[in-house]
C-alpha cells in the first residue's frame, strides 16, 4: 500500500478549495488538477508499505507524545513551485506549532521503527490544485490570489491515507485515524 498521513477538510473548505482549482483549471493550458474528493493537507509522506499497523502505532506515539490537542488550521496565500513541465501550484497554510510538532514528531516515530525514507527536511504544508500546470500567458498570479478565501478550521484528527490507482484515476481514501486528543481510533 502506498501511503501518507494527512488532514482532511470539511465540506465547506472543500467546496472552496475547489472553487480555486476549477478557476485555475480554466486559466490554464494543461495541467493535471486535484479532484475534489482529494483535496488534503499531507503531513507525512511514507510510501510503499504492508507495515500498517506499526504506521499507526508510529501515529498514537506521536500523538502521546506532543500531546497537541485540537488546533485552528488558517487557510490562504497561494503560490506555485517552479518545474520546467508545468509548475505544482498551490494554497498555502499558516505556520501553526502544533502542526509542526505533530509532523516532526511523526517523523521521528517513523524513522525509529525503520521508515528511513520519510522526509525530515523543513514542513512546507500547501494544498496542491494542479501539477504540471501551463497557464495561459494573461494569468495574473496577483489576481487569483484575491480571488481565494482565507479560511481556517478546527483540527482534531489525523488521518492515515492510501493512495491507489482505480481504474486509472487516482484515490485516496482514509483508512485509520486518530483524535488528537487520543480519542478517536477506527
Amino acid at each position: 500500500m502506498r501511503l501518507f498521513t494527512a488532514i482532511l477538510f470539511n465540506k465547506e473548505i472543500m467546496d472552496s478549495l475547489y472553487d480555486s482549482v476549477e478557476r485555475l483549471r480554466s486559466s490554464a493550458k494543461s495541467g493535471t488538477f486535484t479532484t475534489k474528493e482529494n483535496l488534503h493537507l499531507t503531513v507525512n509522506f511514507i510510501g510503499e508499505t504492508k507495515r500498517l499497523k506499526e504506521v499507526q502505532q508510529a501515529m498514537k506515539l506521536a500523538v502521546e507524545k506532543t500531546k497537541v490537542g485540537s488546533f485552528a488550521l488558517s487557510i490562504g496565500g497561494f503560490g506555485k513551485f517552479k518545474r520546467k513541465e508545468g509548475d505544482i501550484y498551490w494554497i498555502g497554510v499558516e505556520k501553526e506549532p502544533s502542526l509542526w510538532r505533530l509532523q516532526k514528531e511523526l517523523v521521528k516515530e517513523l524513522k525509529e521503527i525503520g521508515f528511513f525514507d520519510v522526509d525530515d527536511k523543513d514542513y512546507k504544508p500547501h494544498l496542491t490544485l494542479g501539477r504540471r500546470v501551463i497557464v495561459h500567458e494573461e494569468f495574473n498570479e496577483s489576481k487569483f490570489e484575491l480571488g481565494i478565501t482565507s479560511m481556517q478550521m478546527e483540527v482534531a484528527r489525523l488521518s492515515l491515507m492510501k493512495s491507489e490507482r482505480i481504474q486509472g484515476k487516482l484515490v485516496y481514501t482514509e483508512i485509520y485515524h486518530i483524535g488528537l486528543d487520543n480519542s478517536i481510533d477506527k
